[in-house]
C-alpha cells in the first residue's frame, strides 16, 4: 500500500519503543496516525515528536484489554473516517521470568489477556474498518520464545497470538484485508528490558531503524 496524506493508520503500543518509532516513521510519511497505547505522558510526547515531523495524530489512552472501550474507539473511527488502512499492532505485555511452578496466576492470565486475547479482539473490531480501506493492512509484531526457559507466560500468550494472526491471514489471503507479520532485530526497549536487565544496550537496534524497516514492508 502507498501512505498518503490520505492514510488513516491505527497503531497500538504507540507510547513507547517500536509503536511511537512506528507512529513517528508513519506521521513523517503523511498518515493520520490514531495512538492507543495506556500511558498518558507518553502519548503527549509522541504528539509532540508527531508535530515537529509536521504530521496529525489523534491520542486514544486506552488500556487495549478493555473491551468497551475498543468498541467505543472503532464506533469513533467508523463515524468519522469510515475506514483504517492500516492497523500495526505493536501493543505487548512482558511479567518478569519466572521457572514454570512458579508463574503466578496473575501474572500468566495479564499476559494472556494482552498478548493473546487482546490480538483477537482488535482483529475481530477493526475487521470491518479494514475491508472498508482500498487497501486495508494489518501488521504485526513476532517474537518467539516458545520453549525458552523462564518465558513460559510471555511466550505462550505471544505463541497464541501468533496462531491467531497465521489464521486470520489464511482466511483472508484471497480477500481482504492484507496480513503481514514483522520481526524486529533486538532493540532496546522497556520490555526487553525487563527480560535482559545488565544487556549493553548500544549493541541493539534503534526502534527507529526497525520502524522504518516495517514500513518499507508495507
Amino acid at each position: 500500500m502507498k501512505i498518503s496524506s490520505d492514510t488513516i493508520a491505527l497503531v497500538t503500543g504507540a507510547s513507547r519503543g517500536l509503536g511511537y518509532a512506528t507512529a513517528v516513521e508513519l506521521a513523517k510519511q503523511g498518515a493520520h496516525v490514531i495512538a492507543l497505547a495506556r500511558t498518558v505522558g507518553g502519548l503527549e510526547e509522541l504528539d509532540d515528536a508527531v508535530n515537529a515531523v509536521g504530521g496529525s495524530a489523534t491520542l486514544v489512552p486506552l488500556d487495549i484489554t478493555e473491551e468497551e472501550g475498543l468498541q467505543r474507539m472503532c464506533l469513533s473511527i467508523f463515524e468519522r473516517w469510515g475506514r483504517i488502512d492500516l492497523l500495526v499492532h505493536c501493543a505487548a505485555h512482558a511479567e518478569p521470568l519466572s521457572p514454570v511452578p512458579h508463574i503466578s496466576d496473575k501474572n500468566f492470565d495479564r499476559c494472556m489477556a494482552v498478548n493473546a486475547r487482546a490480538t483477537q479482539r482488535i482483529i475481530a473490531l477493526t475487521d470491518p474498518l479494514l475491508r472498508a480501506a482500498p487497501e486495508g493492512t494489518a501488521m504485526f509484531i513476532e517474537d518467539h520464545r516458545e520453549g525458552e526457559k523462564f518465558f513460559t507466560a510471555y511466550g505462550a500468550s505471544k505463541a497464541a497470538a501468533n496462531a491467531i494472526v497465521d489464521a486470520w491471514a489464511a482466511e483472508t489471503v484471497r480477500l481482504s484485508p492484507r496480513v503481514l507479520k514483522f520481526r524486529p532485530e533486538p532493540m532496546p526497549t522497556a520490555l526487553r528490558a525487563r527480560f535482559f536487565p545488565g544487556e549493553e544496550r548500544d549493541t541493539l537496534s534503534p526502534p527507529e531503524a526497525e520502524a522504518a524497516k516495517l514500513v518499507a514492508l508495507l
